[in-house]
């Protein structure tokens, strides 16, 4: 089976406890690696697994949710998902039934979860890591059409490092005419549109009719006015245009989405 590699990897996990004795138990973590992740937990807590999975492996990784913007997003994104009833967000989700399975229940709250703000906007990919588990959204609970169902494995690949200020390329921006470098510039994907623009000037252009909102979701290329999602504008600054996944810059900068309030 193909194996994604993506870049700045940050992505929410569910696990499965395939334990006899404790079966069915589910557990909710975020990681920037997820195939060293789920060895850690199978290795236990020693070896850098966490002190609730400790123990009681095997755990398979079925599901993650990735194409955060960084790190501080999804880490707000793992805290809600793993407690619903606590998030300001989720108050609407119902408790765990008796007929429920752990994992229909983490199902259905994370499903509830990508139709409501801020994650609604957010270009994230859902991917099943385990066919074996795969659920369906519940027909009143789809995603947004941006966000994607995905299948099959997924591994973080080694960022490359951005050339030195005097040998990356500066182009003008479409929107402000100022100069931008390659790594503060997108540009549109379509092979007859060379528009270049700051990231912050065509999220501002997009957000026009949409003010109140800090991350767009889509809207029209300036230069040849077709239209064009967000999430695939960076996928394709990032070289991952032919894949789904989304791919953000480094934790180690502040990215401008993290003062999303949850």
């Amino acid at each position: 089976m193909m194996v994604v590699e993506v870049e700045s990897f940050f992505g929410v996990y569910m696990l499965y406890c395939t334990n006899p004795k404790f079966k069915g138990r589910i557990y909710i973590g975020f990681t920037v690696n997820p195939e060293r992740r789920i060895g850690q937990h199978n290795a236990g807590r020693h070896r850098g697994g966490a002190k609730r999975t400790s123990g009681k492996g095997p755990w398979e990784m079925v599901l993650i949710i990735h194409g955060f913007p960084s790190d501080i997003a999804a880490l707000r994104f793992e805290w809600a998902w793993q407690h619903p009833h606590s998030s300001r967000r989720l108050f609407h989700v119902s408790r765990r039934s008796k007929k429920e399975t752990s994992l229909q229940f983490h199902w259905r709250v994370v499903s509830n979860m990508l139709r409501v703000a801020p994650w609604n906007r957010l270009p994230l990919t859902v991917r099943w890591l385990r066919q074996e588990y795969r659920m369906d959204f519940n027909p009143c609970l789809q995603p947004p059409l941006h966000i994607p169902v995905a299948f099959g494995s997924v591994r973080a690949k080694k960022k490359l490092s951005l050339p030195s200020a005097g040998e990356e390329g500066i182009s003008m921006c479409f929107l402000c005419k100022g100069m931008a470098k390659v790594s503060e510039k997108l540009s549109c994907f379509h092979p007859s549109c060379g528009m270049n623009s700051h990231l912050m000037c065509l999220a501002r252009y997009f957000l026009r009719s949409e003010p109140s909102h800090l991350l767009p979701v889509e809207g029209n290329c300036p230069s040849c006015h077709r239209s064009v999602l967000w999430g695939s504008l960076i996928r394709h600054k990032n070289g991952c245009f032919g894949d789904l996944e989304e791919i953000h810059p480094s934790a180690s900068q502040r990215h401008w989405a993290d003062e999303l309030q949850m």
